[in-house]
């Protein structure tokens, strides 16, 4: 296909009752993703991320701006919903809370399947589909699995089982919110490991949510930074990781591991609230490049702090909505 296989444009997503202060969850953000490309979305809690994917997922309403899926708009309609979301699957990252546990394996991976109705007479049975969804997410031999229950199987296991039930209705999208953040360290890369192979072998496009610029950086495409409903920085894996623009981009950076060569930043102030977003850049309050007196142009400073950031153009590559220019935030 040519063109992104889902295209987000302009997308606002605002919550709030009446009489409270309404919360600007996600603000203008444009997002491309290409058919078989891994895009992460990066930030702390508070960023928006996840409310962006509940919003792609049709899990939130947007108040205003589009999304595209294989060139169709987003289904509004509980109708429309319906066939949608079995072409766009979400795996959560407590695979725990998204298991029955009254449930066998098989139980939980046919789930889908019975709902969709995608067991007829010109498919394979729902037992051959189940087994294909199992050996697919790694659980081999699958039949020795099907009458196992969520407490008998490891960490791993269990997500290997929510993503055998995403992959039994043969997505074209998954949406991985954090999908190994309450696994341990030695079972993260395996699971990794799969949805790259995923990718692959079966042409799945992933979009994962994560706050982990480490996770991203083993194995993401192209990474979009968010900060307080914006994104603040877009461009190839090897871009963002290799030459970061962005000060928060830099600081997030700065905490994974394998970054040796750079001095940990510790963010200081109030940590992100859309209810209280701040003139200027959103990021000026604790932008380390402001606070430690490294950007010393008055001009360049005053920008920060009172004149709005345009939202990023995400058509233009390696890009960071930042007043500084790149010498002063290095």
């Amino acid at each position: 296909m040519t063109g992104p296989l889902l295209r987000v444009r302009d997308l606002t997503v605002e919550f709030g009752a009446r009489g409270k202060p309404i919360a600007r969850a996600v603000d203008g953000v444009d997002l491309d993703v290409d058919a078989r490309e891994v895009v992460a979305v990066v930030g702390e809690s508070g960023s928006g991320k996840t409310t962006l994917a509940r919003t792609v997922l049709g899990l939130e309403r947007p108040t205003s701006g589009t999304i595209e899926f294989d060139k169709s708009p987003l289904p509004t309609t509980v109708r429309g919903l319906r066939p949608y979301r079995r072409r766009v699957q979400l795996v959560l990252q407590d695979p725990t809370g998204s298991l029955n546990p009254r449930q066998t394996v098989y139980e939980s991976v046919a789930e889908g399947l019975r709902i969709h109705r995608m067991v007829t007479r010109s498919t394979d049975s729902e037992s051959e589909q189940v087994s294909r969804a199992l050996t697919h997410a790694g659980l081999r031999p699958p039949e020795n699995f099907f009458l196992r229950y969520p407490h008998e199987l490891s960490g791993g296991q269990r997500q290997r089982v929510v993503i055998a039930g995403a992959l039994a209705l043969q997505p074209e999208l998954l949406v991985a919110d954090e999908p190994v953040s309450s696994l341990d360290a030695s079972i993260r890369g395996e699971i990794l490991a799969l949805l790259l192979r995923l990718r692959d072998e079966l042409g799945l496009t992933v979009l994962v949510i994560t706050h982990d610029l480490g996770l991203a950086w083993n194995i993401a495409d192209r990474i979009a930074v968010m900060y307080l409903g914006r994104l603040v920085e877009y461009g190839t894996a090897e871009q963002v990781l290799s030459e970061p623009r962005h000060p928060y981009t830099q600081a997030l950076l700065s905490v994974v591991p394998e970054m040796h060569d750079l001095e940990p930043t510790v963010l200081t102030g109030e940590p992100p609230d859309a209810t209280r977003i701040p003139g200027g850049c959103r990021f000026h309050p604790r932008c380390p490049a402001l606070l430690d007196g490294r950007a010393q142009n008055a001009a360049i400073t005053e920008a920060c702090r009172a004149k709005p950031l345009p939202v990023i153009n995400t058509t233009e590559g390696h890009v960071s909505a930042c007043w500084l220019p790149e010498t002063h935030v290095r």
